[in-house]
């Protein structure tokens, strides 16, 4: 590897031996994983960032990450945050398909009252509702990322989980190999984020969500990651981490065109 001053991973995982070499030559990176046990394994090196005078910003992709920064901006006025709960739809090319397909038969993980549970993969239908075009679908447990980059930017929360829609036809063959070659592309991908919390001593909840394609948010995401990393607190975390400037973020892939909408009452 190269020296250089900000390393993007955009390869499918693990990520873990290229960020050691990345913080060994004096790199920040952005790693754009959304494979459990690798972000795992990234942010365990959080002290040998520190320790390098370098950040390494985790999951910086559609989802988590879009997600990650939703969520945060969803909380930042609430007084506590009880819940965050976040929900994807959609691939962004055959690497990313092939990580749908694997979420969906393994051991989903979320955060709930002090302690990690599991739950099936394809399990827990919950029919949600994503901004149009994509509209309602039926989503499901998936071993999913965000309630591990989550947790660490909410420490206070009782309840974080995730779910991925899915076909009929996803969950029957998740357990099989895939049986046609992904498309080279997603199409419509869309995200949601439901945040519970307090506010003045009053329950509120905050839904936000955003539709596009999830290669071309991903990379949009990535590209501002590896720009703020250098002037990001030192360590290895999530872009939930509030010591991020959200706003400017968000400021940033609004300009870009990725942009996010808030679910509203009918009385609001």
């Amino acid at each position: 590897m190269e020296p250089c001053d900000v390393v993007v991973l955009a390869t499918p995982a693990p990520h873990g031996p290229a960020v050691r070499s990345a913080l060994a030559l004096g790199a920040h990176v952005v790693s754009t994983s959304d494979d459990l046990r690798d972000v795992r394994d990234v942010l365990d090196l959080g002290k040998d960032a520190e320790c390098s005078d370098r950040t390494v910003l985790v999951g910086a992709g559609f989802a988590p990450g879009l997600t990650c920064l939703l969520a945060r901006f969803a909380a930042a006025d609430m007084d506590h945050v009880d819940e965050v709960h976040v929900a994807r739809h959609g691939t962004g090319g055959p690497a990313c398909a092939r990580q749908h397909h694997r979420a969906l038969s393994s051991t989903a993980v979320m955060w709930r009252d002090g302690r990690w549970m599991e739950r099936s993969g394809g399990s827990g239908r919950e029919l949600l509702w994503f901004p149009e075009p994509v509209g309602a679908r039926d989503c499901y447990h998936a071993q999913l990322v965000d309630p591990t980059l989550l947790l660490p930017a909410f420490p206070e929360a009782q309840r974080l989980s995730a779910r991925t829609s899915a076909t009929r036809r996803d969950r029957l063959t998740a357990r099989l190999p895939m049986l046609r070659p992904p498309h080279p592309e997603g199409r419509h991908g869309a995200v949601r984020i439901e945040v519970r919390g307090q506010r003045n001593g009053a329950r509120v909840v905050e839904i936000l969500g955003a539709v596009d394609r999830p290669a071309v948010a991903a990379g949009g995401v990535a590209a501002l990651a590896a720009l703020a990393a250098p002037t990001a607190p030192r360590g290895a975390y999530g872009l939930a981490d509030r010591r991020l400037d959200t706003i400017a973020l968000l400021t940033e892939l609004y300009r870009r065109g990725i942009r996010a909408a808030r679910f509203v009452g009918a009385g609001e």
